[in-house]
């Protein structure tokens, strides 16, 4: 997901958007520890669209 994509959303979306991203990554190690992921580097995208949410919040909070 784009920042520019992210930034058009308000806090609540932001915040309810992060918690399905950290409820997909749980999902997905789940799959790795069993053999039946795939696409390994889902993980590493997802946990990068969490980290870019976390700073668009930040930045709504201070600003």
């Amino acid at each position: 997901m784009k920042a520019k994509e992210l930034r058009e959303l308000g806090v609540a979306e932001l915040r309810k958007k992060k918690d399905e991203l950290r409820e997909d990554v749980f999902r997905l190690r789940i799959k790795l520890s069993t053999g039946e992921l795939e696409d390994t580097a889902k993980i590493r995208r997802t946990k990068k669209d969490i980290a870019r949410i976390e700073t668009i919040l930040t930045q709504a909070e201070r600003g």
